[in-house]
């Protein structure tokens, strides 16, 4: 991966790319940003860039170095993986990290830790963590890729150079997934909108067959919910499950579609929307649904999404979120 093949982020790839220039990188990185925004890619960028064989401050993709970087196969980038779903054990920390750091690099100069989803190491894990960043071999660089920088104890943060990932503009989300994906200007339009400076998340909606579908299923939910009864919501869930892959674009859509009720409420604008065609319906949600209460329908989303990420039960998780939406909308 080079920096160059990367959207936007430019303040952040300025930041890596001049530590490389210096070759004067930090020995531990915290990267931050949502699910798909592009933390792995920098942080594989980042890594090609130090460890490449020619001068200068991005990866040349050519030399032995590179190629192994894009293959996944170099010994000197090491992807710290776990077995258990939600959490980076102790075990995880001291097998792939601390036993093996004191060994030198093989062939480069750095020897690179890539750990993705970093927000799942436990406090022990953290801990033990915590002794290698303190008193890192020279050569060693600790990257953490998280959704949730504030998992880390302060120990930690305050260790590490912390870099979070911004929304890219929409225009330029546009323009690559017409280029890139090959997708028509329209569904480009809708998907750059929807994703919300995500770049990942926009190449998914993209390419996404049933997006409209799926779009128009949210809407029509959002109306029927505030009618619903108790056994709605279970039938409601049900029906969730059996579309359970795309569970993660329901909880994104129903995200979206309450901060446009948001923001319509503080504003009374339209212009600013992403469901702009659904204008009069959110002003309508807008006039029954106080601050807190748009607020408290948002955080339960998050709540959702991470207790399914928990593996909580799927049906519970969907039909308390339906049940919180119902309570928030007066009227």
């Amino acid at each position: 991966m080079k920096f160059s093949k990367i959207l936007g982020q430019e303040q952040l790839k300025n930041h890596l790319q001049n530590a490389i220039r210096q070759d004067r990188p930090a020995h531990a990185y915290i990267i931050s940003g949502e699910a798909d925004s592009g933390k792995m890619m920098l942080a594989e960028a980042f890594a090609a860039g130090l460890l490449c064989k020619t001068d200068g401050d991005d990866s040349c993709e050519e030399c032995d170095s590179c190629k192994k970087a894009i293959n996944h196969n170099h010994p000197d980038i090491i992807y710290v993986s776990h077995e258990k779903p939600n959490t980076i054990s102790v075990d995880d920390i001291r097998e792939q990290i601390n036993d093996s750091i004191i060994i030198k690099p093989y062939e480069s100069k750095y020897k690179i830790y890539i750990v993705d989803e970093a927000e799942k190491m436990n406090v022990q894990a953290q801990n033990a963590l915590l002794k290698t960043i303190e008193e890192p071999p020279s050569y060693a660089i600790i990257i953490l890729l998280t959704a949730n920088a504030g998992a880390f104890l302060q120990t930690i943060r305050s260790r590490c150079v912390s870099l979070e990932t911004k929304p890219v503009r929409r225009e330029l989300i546009r323009d690559y997934l017409m280029r890139e994906a090959l997708v028509p200007d329209y569904q480009a339009d809708m998907a750059a909108a929807f994703s919300q400076g995500n770049v990942g998340k926009a190449k998914s909606l993209a390419t996404l067959g049933d997006f409209n579908e799926l779009k128009d299923t949210v809407v029509n939910l959002t109306r029927r919910i505030p009618e619903m009864k108790a056994h709605d919501f279970y039938k409601e869930a049900s029906e969730w499950k059996m579309e359970k892959e795309h569970v993660l674009e329901y909880l994104d859509l129903f995200q979206i579609w309450y901060r446009d009720v948001l923001l319509y409420k503080a504003t009374s604008v339209s212009t600013n929307l992403i469901f702009q065609d659904e204008t009069l319906h959110i002003k309508k949600q807008a006039e029954h649904m106080t601050y807190h209460g748009i607020e408290e329908v948002i955080k339960a989303i998050d709540d959702a999404r991470a207790k399914l990420n928990a593996n909580v039960s799927f049906e519970t998780t969907i039909q308390q979120l339906l049940q919180t939406i119902k309570e928030n909308y007066n009227g």
